[in-house]
């Protein structure tokens, strides 16, 4: 175990308060680490590029810094406006299609290839990046391979098997038409509250630098090669310069108060490598450094990165990222520009952008320089990525055979080993692993059998949620994998997500964890899993308690508080978010036929797994390396179930779940004639009798809630115990769902809104949405947070996440109410 330096590399990250302040953000080049760029300078290639440099107006030049996504920009609109690039965000497909396929993946390609390859204006034809983000697999085509997430990739301690998923993620990118993939991260996360924790391969700066080396030569190919950028590889990223995973609290896009030792030694380890790789595109990140946001920092960006580390290729911004740099907006920003990053990644600000900086470029607030600077630094990577020569992206050469390179038999069998060597074993009492599958074994827990929740995050959605198991073709789920296993050996297997079993099992397997969530929308307060909600411990408890040996299989992104969980099994496999080869558990849990072991477990922790709920407190439970294998007999007594953390925990971003408002907040009628009531039964109603609820059967009994107007004028309201700020979910397009019935709406007076205090509140009409709806269907209506914004709420004091009114006669129920990204019905705030 290397304990001391991780041990150095936390001291350097991680200084005591106060320590390091706003003004501590001078840069000393010369300390940095060097770099270098692996691609000797070729005078063909800087020919190619000053001849197509000399055709190019202005207006074309602008075009190529600005990168807009496929959901606010048409083939049409870039026959105009000649960008250099476009993207497909997390929830932006073809058609609009959450399973988008390999088919319609292509169809957009050529269209947009065809726009801005068109000459009939007389521009020059220039071919396009388009970006996505692959970062485990291709992950937003149905039917590709999922591979596991980053974290569980890091417990594997295999560069060469990071290598050879880097490659095969390349093909199955290439054969839709994609030409380049926003992977891979090489942050080194410090604080597992951060809810992209996940994209980090490990906590330790030694092997985020090994691996990244690795899966750059994977997606582009080894430099200096023949394959090296050919039509089986991508344009690779690396991201996000600098320090995304050191921000103060693990809180997403915040701010990095380390020293520049700590910055230099930890944060950046990953990018010397990366660039000794000849990684073409650096993608800048949100977050801050003392107080400077990384899109605005000249010394970082320009003096270290490309400077000293010799990159050569292109700075990319992330999402709107520019318009936070003080000074900046959205539509215009030319700091960013000008402190180096060369192309801005505006996905729905494009057309202003472009327009400003159009403007700023012939006044010469942006440099001639600085301009052509940029344009060359992209030209150079289409050119060395043979753009010019590919053609239509659908008749390239994977792309012509996509359906053999998609989901492969072979990339399959990558992934399902992938997931073998990332499992680690934290405990196995008595030796109750491997098990033998010709035994009856139950598979419970609701994770049992959900490829989605396996998968996590950045799958076929940004947050990968609003999926079921048929969005999947091909994969397969944990519980299905030891299933066929089980049954192929002679034994007997059950799946129940509850763990009712029809007859009493030898051994259960309990599948649970995480929901699926990315970037912010994982951010945690504390290390605790779950808390409030204790349904997957009662599970584990209730069957060790009919005597069933119990195994739990834990899927999340990261080590978290689960000492109670573990107290509650015999044996506590951390599976991390495996992707779509749920067979690879079975491989690992269950012996051969004639008892011997399959696979033995391989992992060993890539970051150290907390003995507390609460960051930095106390010794870790599991250390950096931990990792048992079946020849280990060490058996792990029971744990302190003192988390730490004290006070009632609140759950985030869910408000009302099962009819009842949740833990931290109250349910409030407020009558016609302005008097509230607090809600403590099923069956209440205002004083002045204008609103009535009362308990119904939605999947259970009465777990949903049916609400009567007799007056209008009367609401119902989720009141929070103290303020909170939603001003960050608000800017990431982050929705209100609410799951509800409509019985009667005689009018359309019925309206949405959030509170923020003593005469602060924003309303969104809901009448024309609900109208639309038929009577007695239930279905999930989403606002998007802006509208309430717009509508006059302020977003960092809510203190009524949810306040719901309507006409006299209107009888609506609700089951659920929380933040969310998918819904069935999104309201249009802007009608």
């Amino acid at each position: 175990m290397r304990v001391a330096p991780i041990a150095w590399a936390l001291a350097l990250a991680c200084l005591p308060p106060g320590a390091v302040t706003a003004a501590d953000t001078a840069v000393h080049p010369e300390q940095w680490p060097a770099a270098h760029w692996p691609l000797p300078r070729d005078a063909a290639l800087e020919q190619r590029v000053a001849a197509l440099m000399a055709k190019m107006s202005v207006e074309e030049k602008v075009g190529q810094l600005i990168q807009a996504d496929i959901s606010a920009i048409t083939p049409d609109d870039l026959r105009t406006y000649r960008l250099g690039s476009i993207l497909a965000g997390g929830n932006s497909k073809p058609e609009g299609k959450t399973t988008a396929t390999a088919a319609q993946w292509k169809a957009l390609a050529d269209a947009f290839y065809r726009a801005a390859m068109d000459t009939s204006d007389g521009r020059q034809a220039i071919p396009l990046l388009i970006g996505i983000d692959a970062v485990h697999g291709h992950n937003n085509t149905v039917g590709a391979t999922l591979f596991p997430q980053n974290s569980a990739l890091g417990a594997t301690r295999d560069a060469q098997l990071i290598r050879d998923i880097g490659a095969a993620t390349a093909a199955e990118v290439r054969a839709t038409g994609i030409n380049w993939t926003f992977a891979p991260t090489l942050a080194v996360p410090q604080d597992l509250r951060w809810g992209r924790a996940y994209e980090g391969y490990a906590q330790d700066p030694k092997v985020v630098a090994q691996y990244a080396a690795a899966m750059i030569e994977g997606l582009q190919g080894k430099a200096g090669t023949p394959h090296f950028l050919d039509a089986s590889h991508v344009v690779a990223s690396a991201k996000h310069f600098l320090a995304d995973g050191g921000t103060k609290d693990g809180k997403d896009q915040g701010d990095a108060q380390v020293s520049e030792a700590g910055l230099r030694e930890v944060h950046a380890a990953g990018y010397p490598p990366a660039i000794d790789a000849g990684v073409q595109t650096v993608m800048a990140s949100f977050s801050s450094w003392n107080g400077q946001k990384m899109h605005g920092n000249k010394a970082l960006l320009t003096g270290v990165l490309k400077g000293r580390m010799d990159f050569q290729g292109f700075v990319v911004g992330d999402w709107n990222g520019h318009g936070q740099v003080p000074g900046c907006s959205n539509v215009d920003c030319p700091a960013s520009i000008d402190a180096g990053v060369d192309m801005l990644m505006a996905p729905d600000s494009w057309r202003g952008l472009y327009e400003h900086t159009l403007a700023e470029a012939k006044s010469g607030a942006i440099s001639a320089a600085r301009l052509d600077d940029a344009v060359a630094r992209i030209l150079r990577v289409k050119f060395r990525a043979g753009l010019f020569e590919a053609g239509l992206p659908s008749a390239q050469p994977l792309a012509a055979k996509s359906a053999e390179v998609i989901g492969s038999p072979a990339h399959r069998a990558l992934a399902r080993r992938a997931v073998r060597e990332s499992l680690v074993l934290l405990k196995n009492n008595n030796g109750l692993l491997p098990l033998d599958p010709r035994k009856r074994i139950l598979v419970a827990g609701d994770a049992a059998d959900n490829i989605s929740r396996q998968s996590g995050g950045w799958t076929l959605t940004w947050q990968g949620t609003g999926l079921s198991n048929k969005d999947f073709p091909g994969a397969q789920s944990i519980g299905a994998g030891i299933a066929e296993q089980v049954k192929a050996a002679g034994g007997q297997a059950e799946i129940a997500a509850d763990g009712r079993y029809a007859s009493k099992p030898d051994v259960a397997v309990v599948v649970f964890g995480e929901d699926p969530y990315a970037e912010f929308q994982g951010d945690l307060p504390n290390l605790l899993y779950r808390p409030g909600d204790e349904h997957d411990l009662e599970l584990l408890r209730r069957l060790h308690g009919d005597g069933i040996p119990v195994v739990a299989v834990f899927l999340s992104g990261r080590p978290l508080w689960v000492n109670r969980e573990i107290n509650a099994s015999d044996a506590f496999v951390a599976a991390w978010l495996p992707g779509s080869e749920g067979g690879g558990v079975a491989d690992v849990l269950l012996r051969k036929r004639d008892g011997k072991i399959a696979n033995d477990f391989h992992g060993k922790l890539a970051y150290a797994w907390p003995g507390s709920g609460v960051h930095g407190q106390g010794e870790s439970r599991f250390p950096f390396g931990y990792g048992l294998r079946y020849a280990d007999h060490a058996s792990v007594a029971d744990l302190s179930e003192a988390s730490g953390i004290s006070g009632e925990q609140i759950p985030v971003g869910n408000y009302l779940d099962r009819g009842k408002s949740v833990r931290g907040y109250t349910f409030r009628l407020l009558g016609a004639d302005g008097v509230a009531s607090v809600v403590s039964t099923s069956q209440s109603a205002t004083g002045d009798s204008s609103l009535r609820m009362s308990a119904l059967d939605y999947k259970a009994q009465e777990d949903a809630r049916r609400f009567e107007w007799t007056k209008s004028g009367a609401e119902l309201t989720i009141q929070s115990r103290a303020p909170f700020d939603l001003d960050r979910q608000t800017n990431g397009d982050v929705l209100l769902v609410a799951t509800v019935r409509v019985d009667a709406l005689p009018g359309k007076d019925a309206w949405i809104g959030m509170g923020c205090g003593a005469g602060c509140k924003g309303r969104v009409a809901l009448g024309p949405t609900l109208a639309a709806l038929p009577t007695g269907t239930w279905t999930r209506i989403g606002v998007p947070l802006k509208c309430f914004r717009a509508a006059g709420a302020d977003m960092h004091r809510i203190d009524q996440p949810f306040v719901w009114g309507a006409g006299a006669g209107s009888s609506v129920a609700l089951a659920r109410v929380a933040l969310g990204t998918d819904a069935d019905q999104v309201v249009d705030c802007a009608r």
